[in-house]
């Protein structure tokens, strides 16, 4: 399912996350990407807080300096940012394959650097664009059934 959302805000862009990862299942993985500024480290810190992350407003931040963070919920939530990643085989190097099992829910930011590495994985894409200076357009592809926004 497809889905098109209006935020108005950085706090509305939260509560949309909070939604989506309060219906998690586990083993999703959420590929996003969109412009700097538009919203992906916000709904990050939403979907995170929904999956049961403690205190996710304040303690999920964009990994792009260490790659990746762990934030531990209802499922163990790895945060992966591609955003100084310089090629494909820097983010093999990683062992993608070691996060992704039945009790986890990978969030990629700036997943179309390696996009290709995952043409043959099942995920959840958003795309967030700038659509005014506080609004942002959030068009979710591949969205599973039993996430309802």
């Amino acid at each position: 399912m497809d889905v098109s959302i209006i935020s108005n805000s950085v706090q509305e862009t939260i509560e949309i996350g909070q939604q989506i990862g309060s219906q998690l299942h586990g083993a999703e993985i959420i590929c996003l990407v969109g412009p700097l500024g538009s919203g992906k480290t916000h709904l990050i810190k939403g979907i995170a807080g929904g999956a049961g992350a403690d205190n996710a407003e304040h303690s999920v931040n964009s990994p792009t300096f260490v790659i990746i963070n762990e934030y531990c919920g209802k499922f163990d939530i790895y945060h992966i940012d591609c955003y100084r990643l310089e090629s494909l085989t820097e983010f093999e190097l990683l062992g993608f394959d070691d996060y992704c099992y039945p009790d986890s829910v990978v969030l990629i930011e700036w997943a179309d650097k390696i996009e290709t590495l995952l043409d043959k994985t099942q995920t959840i894409q958003i795309e967030l664009q700038h659509a005014g200076q506080n609004t942002r357009q959030i068009q979710i592809k591949h969205l599973p059934p039993y996430i309802r926004i």
